[in-house]
């Protein structure tokens, strides 16, 4: 585990031993917790400390346990399981969320486990600290939707404690805000009597009277402050009369509810889409261990909510106090009209084994209200689908962060999502009137003919050859906008990241750079594209718009008659990642290519060499202007004059041979890491209901046009949103190019002399089986006329079969 509190220089643990009455100067007591003060930002903080300490809880029968640290790793397992083994030993353990706000998807662990009372800081105003980290939990991505964390907030801006001298001191922190809490909790025991304390206090009971208590704070979202601010008073009225019972937070999911419900509230549900997904926490306070009874089911309050269909995954067994109910929601396609609200409440009964005395087990129903806004499905130009599945983060590789000027954080472990470090840039799309989706899995598990452009930001894993042809097939005939922001590459820099790890006593290197360039390059071949290995630092403008281009790569292959913009660069490359970089006499700058735009087929694909400007996590300039104007160009081939220069056009197509294109390293075991080397190829369910648990459109059902059980027939697919009839959909010209692409050319150099161009790359999917066929059907006619003639001699011969042999 890291240290969480990197800029207060500070380790907080508190361990509380809780008497049979907690009177104030007791609780005094309990608040002076005690400082350790690091001596150096490089201290390291050993997994089995934890350990031990975590035993020493166990054994002396500790009832509250505060930690004021953390980290990203919630895959280091003998920590997580000792959280677990302590939660389930009736430990009440409360956690600091994080001092890495305002980002979001910058929870630690512990405090982002469902079983630990994760807390975050506010000020005296109710506002949001900025340092407070911000959820969603980052467990489940990019197959599936984080948890609302933290669950609640306390005071932890300026907050006066004592020194480890003598005398007091103003802190600032979460670290701060969690004791706070602990304080808190220790004082609600205390309205327990003792001999039932134990038959009613748990982890879970006491979450549920800290987030039913709390009071929601104008201003902040789920995943800032969770239930809200801590309410002692409020807290202790439910505790005062708690029986045992399971619960779901949040309670309620109300997309009217704005801004506290965002990311919901900013975009309504409409038919066609891939499921919304909101995931819940199921509180269990009736026993450590817990089982769902029966499936979850959906209650309309009216008529129009039968056109919300909702699928379930869920925990079916509730350890330690805690579970997960996740909402996969869509509209059907008789709703495709409708404009409104839908409202009801999805149930689901937990029960528990009975109690000491107790003779039957413990039940409980669990009720989650929803009410839900509902839009006629929009124009498929203005639909937008981001790519989430080849988004690979820390843990459980060394995923090196995207921009290598900044040196205090070495991981992209924020989630890489929608709604994590990129939610400034959905909120701009938004504001853009685009509908901005997530797609969770493969590229076969989408249809095509539904989205103006399929944005690929920062990608790191590998790509199915299925998705690579489906891909091809989807822009070149169906229309399809493809937009490509990509990250830095670069072998050497990788193998000079190294670094020793004191914690597990072994070396780390980069898995992959900012983005896995090599795959990219395979998905973009058929097009003509690809990128290569420079790490290019540098400001440019274009037409007054100042960006940043902060460790990039660059374009070396662009098709003929496309667009692209050089700017002039340093490349950074050489001089490796952990030195600073300064421009000397012996280093000049070079104009290097970054941005193209070009039409292929029926359309259209527009590639960046950079993503920096579009993630939150350490932006330097924004570049959601240039944004915009990609996918209007993608989704509505709207063509913005500065970036369809005629200076900017090629006259002849950018290549470099494939020898030169960065290449994959061979001492990673990337297997371990991606979700495409080595798996199986399979839409989850994260993707339309439909196509759950098949390889997707195009290799199991085609388009969206199969009618589920009880829909009505309405095409989602042509006429109603679509920007392109599929029956009118003219091939490709065919036109010639210097030097060709490396996927289909191998075709392509059997027939021709010179090279085509990269659109007609559509045509092998039917040019080279036609020629096998025709030669096929020439060589049969051929051996049946030989048969033929040869049929006359053998029945003269009298040697019959023999003879002939």
């Amino acid at each position: 585990m890291t240290i969480l509190d990197m800029e207060l220089l500070l380790l907080v643990l508190l361990l509380v031993k809780m008497q049979s009455v907690l009177v104030l100067h007791q609780i005094q007591r309990f608040m002076h917790f005690v400082c350790l003060q690091m001596h150096s930002l490089l201290q390291v903080s050993y997994t089995s400390w934890f350990l031990d300490a975590f035993n020493y809880a166990i054994a002396t029968n500790m009832d509250v346990l505060n930690l004021s640290i953390g980290g990203p790793d919630y895959l280091d397992l003998p920590f997580v399981e000792k959280v677990w083994e302590i939660t389930s030993n009736n430990i009440i353990m409360v956690s600091a969320i994080g001092n890495d706000g305002p980002l979001y998807g910058t929870l630690n662990n512990p405090a982002d486990q469902s079983d630990v009372i994760g807390v975050g800081g506010i000020d005296y105003s109710d506002h949001m600290a900025p340092f407070s980290s911000r959820g969603m939990s980052t467990w489940e991505i990019p197959h599936g939707y984080g948890r609302v964390k933290p669950d609640v907030v306390a005071y932890g801006r300026e907050i006066m404690g004592s020194k480890i001298s003598t005398g007091c001191k103003s802190l600032s922190g979460t670290s701060v805000a969690s004791p706070v809490v602990a304080g808190v909790v220790c004082l609600l025991v205390s309205v327990i009597p003792e001999s039932s304390r134990k038959d009613i206090l748990n982890p879970a009971s006491m979450k549920q009277a800290l987030v039913e208590g709390a009071a929601k704070l104008a201003g902040p979202n789920m995943y800032e402050q969770g239930a809200g601010r801590v309410d002692l008073l409020e807290s202790y009225e439910i505790l005062k009369s708690y029986q045992p019972r399971a619960s779901i937070f949040p309670s309620v999911l109300d997309f009217t509810d704005c801004p506290y419900s965002w990311p919901f509230c900013r975009q309504p549900l409409y038919a066609g889409a891939m499921p919304v997904m909101f995931n819940a926490t199921i509180l269990n306070g009736m026993g450590v261990i817990g089982y769902v009874k029966g499936p979850p089911t959906w209650h309309p309050l009216d008529e129009e909510g039968n056109l919300l269909s909702i699928h379930f995954t869920y925990s079916e067994v509730i350890w330690p106090w805690t579970g997960y109910l996740a909402l996969h929601m869509q509209i059907k396609e008789e709703g495709a009209q409708f404009s409104g609200e839908i409202e009801g409440n999805v149930s689901v009964t937990i029960f528990s084994p009975p109690a000491l005395g107790e003779k039957g087990p413990r039940s409980s129903t669990c009720v989650l209200q929803l009410k839900l806004k509902v839009v006629p499905t929009p124009a498929r130009s203005k639909r937008v689908l981001w790519d989430q599945f080849h988004s690979i983060k820390y843990p459980p590789g060394y995923i090196p962060r995207d921009s290598l000027d900044v040196r205090n954080d070495i991981l992209d472990w924020h989630g890489d999502h929608l709604h994590t470090n990129f939610h400034i840039m959905f909120n701009m799309l938004r504001d853009a009137g685009y509908y901005v989706e997530t797609l969770g899995s493969p590229f076969t598990c989408f249809d095509a003919r539904q989205y103006g452009t399929l944005l690929l930001v920062d990608l790191e894993d590998e790509f199915f050859p299925e998705e690579i042809e489906k891909l091809r097939d989807d822009v070149i005939s169906t229309g399809l906008g493809l937009a490509v922001f990509a990250e830095w590459y670069n072998v050497d820099t990788m193998v000079k990241m190294r670094f020793f790890d004191d914690n597990t006593r072994s070396w780390w290197t980069p898995v992959t750079g900012g983005a896995n360039i090599p795959a990219l390059n395979d998905l973009l071949a058929p097009f003509g594209i690809a990128f290569g290995d420079k790490i290019l630092n540098g400001d440019f403008s274009i037409d007054g718009e100042q960006s940043r281009y902060a460790s990039g790569t660059d374009i070396v292959r662009f098709p003929r008659d496309g667009y692209v913009h050089s700017f002039p660069f340093l490349d950074s490359s050489e001089s490796g990642a952990t030195q600073s970089v300064l421009l000397t006499s012996g280093m000049t700058k070079a104009d290097s290519p970054i941005l193209g735009l070009v039409e292929v087929g029926e359309g259209r694909i527009a590639v960046y060499g950079d993503s920096n400007c579009l993630d939150s996590s350490h932006m330097v300039t924004n570049c959601y202007w240039l944004l915009k104007k990609v996918l209007d160009f993608t989704s509505g081939n709207i063509r913005d004059p500065l970036l369809f220069l005629d200076s900017a056009k090629q006259k002849a197509a950018l290549y470099i041979d494939d020898k030169q294109l960065p290449s994959r390293r061979t001492d990673v075991n990337f297997s371990l890491y991606s979700a495409v080397v080595r798996k199986d190829l399979i839409c989850r369910s994260d993707s339309r209901f439909e196509v759950w648990g098949t390889k997707g459109y195009n290799l199991h059902v085609r388009g969206r046009n199969r009618r589920l059980p009880g829909y009505s027939v309405i095409d989602l697919g042509r006429g109603l949103n679509s920007t392109a009839d599929i029956s009118r959909l003219r091939r490709p010209r065919i036109t010639e190019k210097s030097k060709g692409d490396s996927l289909g050319n191998g075709y392509w150099g059997m027939l021709y002399g010179d090279e085509l161009d990269v659109p007609v790359l559509v045509a092998s999917h039917w040019l080279v089986p036609a020629a096998v066929a025709v030669t096929g059907v020439l060589l049969f006619l051929s051996i049946w006329r030989i048969r033929q003639k040869r049929r006359p001699r053998r029945r003269g011969s009298g040697s019959g079969r023999l003879g002939n042999l």
